[in-house]
């Protein structure tokens, strides 16, 4: 089946709406959360499963162990109900947000882009939560409002994956690494942070450094038996 990148941003925004705009809010909350969740899509991409690997809001992990999600691994503190976007996530801690807010001031500077965290006066999840947005907000316009161009997206998965060569024993196939490379929902050949031109160029580029043999052998899986 086709990825339809509008049908799976729907999904998203259902999935996140549902998830942060409680029932148990009143008609005037629920609109001000609404209104709030609209702007934040407007200003970071549509909701996302999972991120790339190289992508700057979780890049800063253990190369050995990759991370596609904000978690501790990739520096992040005091995190709970968590909703991710393209170029942001949504966080909804109880108590403080003062873990959130020192965590992200914390992380190591980027050279395309800036991470920063605010804590949201708005209702979210729950009506004892202090909610921030953690941005990722990148030095220029990206591809069709939410999209890494191919200048950046390519040496970025290359800073990733190039130093693997140095302790890998076998090599993983793009069908394996997609969902590290394009972050999820994704298709075949393109995803809600990638256009085509640019994955096509990815996989290639992918395809062209395990070839070499510098990873190993590629893995041979044994069938799966029905």
């Amino acid at each position: 089946m086709a990825f339809r990148a509008e049908e799976a941003a729907e999904r998203g925004f259902v999935r996140a709406k549902n998830y942060l705009i409680s029932r148990d809010f009143s008609p005037s909350e629920r609109a001000a959360g609404e209104q709030a969740l609209a702007d934040i899509i407007e200003k970071c991409g549509p909701v996302v499963d999972t991120y790339p690997s190289w992508h700057p809001l979780v890049s800063k992990h253990d190369d050995r162990q990759p991370v596609t999600t904000p978690s501790r691994e990739c520096g992040y503190e005091g995190l709970d109900h968590t909703i991710y976007f393209a170029h942001g996530f949504l966080t909804c801690p109880y108590h403080s947000a003062e873990k959130v807010l020192e965590s992200t001031a914390r992380l190591p500077s980027h050279p395309r882009c800036s991470i920063t965290a605010e804590e949201l006066d708005v209702p979210f999840y729950n009506s004892g939560v202090k909610p921030v947005l953690v941005r990722c907000e990148w030095d220029e316009l990206l591809e069709g409002g939410y999209l890494v161009p191919k200048k950046w997206a390519v040496p970025l998965m290359m800073e990733k994956e190039l130093p693997g060569w140095r302790w890998a024993s076998v090599a993983e196939t793009w069908e394996t690494m997609r969902p590290y490379i394009l972050g999820q929902p994704h298709g075949n050949r393109s995803s809600l942070f990638v256009s085509q031109d640019t994955a096509l160029a990815m996989k290639k580029i992918f395809v062209a450094m395990t070839d070499t043999g510098m990873y190993g052998p590629y893995i041979q899986r044994q069938p799966r038996l029905y």
